[in-house]
């Protein structure tokens, strides 16, 4: 229940304790539906705490109209009335906890009242044994789903309330339940808050480890869309720089160009260089951590002439692949070429990961449109060592897809082992059209 008092507020502190006490009655007042907590796993048990505590308030139903007829000779109708409100009791605690407490107030106020004149030597008041242990499970019910302040207010009042009682009311030949009482309900409501403390942190904590998934899983994402630019960034440099070659080329080929074209020309190598230096400064740093560090030195990125060298490392690493090439296979734009072999890259080392000793089948198939590729493996024929990684590996691929208008998909085969397959658009600019 949220504090109603409000700490920017500039009440002078001696009306504080008045505030606190109408925030307290108003949370002790409350018959708001707040049901008792399931168990989530598995999901068959979520049920199973309503269904013993259903059982507990029928037996205490039919036990407290058992006693007052045996023990304190009280029979009719008025006797059955107050054993079925403390059943209900319980049964409405489940569901709405200080409403059940009041009730089990009123239940226990009726069978103290009806049982006060056949109360015997040695016998209990006002709390019979069976109301006693009935109203502390309400209790108990009341602890773990309100906050600490209330679960000492009712804890507290029931003890107080039965002190009262015994002061004002007490038959001569009863016997004293203050004592029982006080200890009985106060270690209640510790478990209680005890239980409910520890639930409220295990629901932080899993709060707390869904709330980091989503963050690795996004720093993932990031990492890997960094690692694309930094090799696309090759790419389109490449252009722009054969772009400025052109320009500065171009009017030596034409005899006698005009100063308009040899103007144009050279605007169009300014802007190309312009634009190739603003690329560099902007995605150059993402080539590493030390852009400036000469260790790291510019490669040009790979492309599917040098899957035969590929496969062959892979088949070094104790992998028996196969590769089989249909279409008539031909030069692609750099960013299908480097993305097709980068999948091609990640899904081998998968087999290598994950499917130690298996056979695996590469596939490529040039269409008049679309490029089609295929990696499929066996089930593993030796044991599989944990993996160490983070998850890029699919990941990266159905990024590298969709960034050209492709489409990924992978998933186990029927007949065990694992299968990566992707189509990409032979002209991505006019996909994404």
């Amino acid at each position: 229940m949220n504090d109603r008092s409000d700490p920017t507020s500039t009440t002078p502190t001696a009306s504080r304790p008045g505030a606190l006490l109408r925030t307290l009655a108003l949370d002790m007042f409350t018959v708001a539906w707040d049901p008792l907590p399931g168990l989530s796993r598995p999901r068959w048990l979520a049920w199973l705490p309503h269904f013993v505590i259903g059982y507990v308030g029928i037996f205490s139903a039919f036990l407290t109209a058992e006693q007052m007829d045996n023990e304190y000779g009280v029979t009719g109708g008025h006797p059955l009335a107050g054993a079925l409100a403390t059943g209900a009791s319980i049964l409405l605690a489940m569901f709405r906890p200080l409403a059940g407490w009041w009730l089990g107030l009123l239940a226990a106020t009726l069978v103290a009242a009806q049982i006060h004149d056949r109360v015997g030597a040695g016998q209990s008041w006002p709390w019979p044994p069976s109301g006693f242990f009935a109203f502390a499970v309400v209790l108990l019910l009341v602890a773990l789903r309100v906050p600490p302040r209330v679960t000492v207010a009712v804890t507290g009042l029931s003890v107080g309330l039965t002190g009262l009682a015994e002061l004002l009311f007490k038959p001569g030949q009863g016997q004293s339940t203050v004592l029982s009482v006080a200890l009985l309900f106060g270690f209640v409501g510790v478990l209680g808050h005890a239980l409910r403390a520890t639930r409220l942190a295990r629901t932080k904590l899993v709060e707390q480890e869904t709330l980091t998934e989503e963050e690795r899983a996004q720093r993932t994402l990031l990492e890997e869309r960094s690692r694309i630019a930094r090799e696309l960034h090759d790419v389109v440099a490449h252009h722009m720089s054969v772009i400025s070659i052109q320009a500065q080329v171009a009017p030596h080929l034409v005899e006698n160009p005009s100063e308009e074209l040899k103007e144009n020309l050279a605007g169009i190598r300014e802007n190309a260089l312009e634009a190739l230096t603003e690329l560099r400064r902007v995605l150059g740093v993402l080539r590493s951590e030390h852009p400036d560090d000469p260790a790291d030195p510019h490669h040009p990125q790979p492309t599917l002439a040098e899957l035969d060298g590929l496969v062959d490392n892979v088949r070094g690493a104790g992998l028996t692949v196969t590769t089989e090439i249909a279409g008539i296979r031909r030069p692609l734009t750099p960013g299908v070429e480097l993305t097709a072999y980068r999948i091609v890259q990640e899904a081998l080392s998968n087999c290598l990961r994950h499917a130690p000793g298996s056979q695996v089948e590469v596939g490529i198939a040039y269409g008049p449109d679309e490029l089609h590729l295929c990696i499929a493996n066996t089930a593993p024929t030796r044991p599989v060592p944990p993996s160490q990684g983070a998850g890029h590996g699919l990941l990266g691929m159905r990024e590298r897809a969709g960034m050209l208008g492709g489409e990924l998909a992978a998933g186990p085969r029927p007949g065990g082992g694992y299968e990566v397959s992707a189509v990409l658009p032979m002209d991505p600019a006019t996909k994404r059209d």
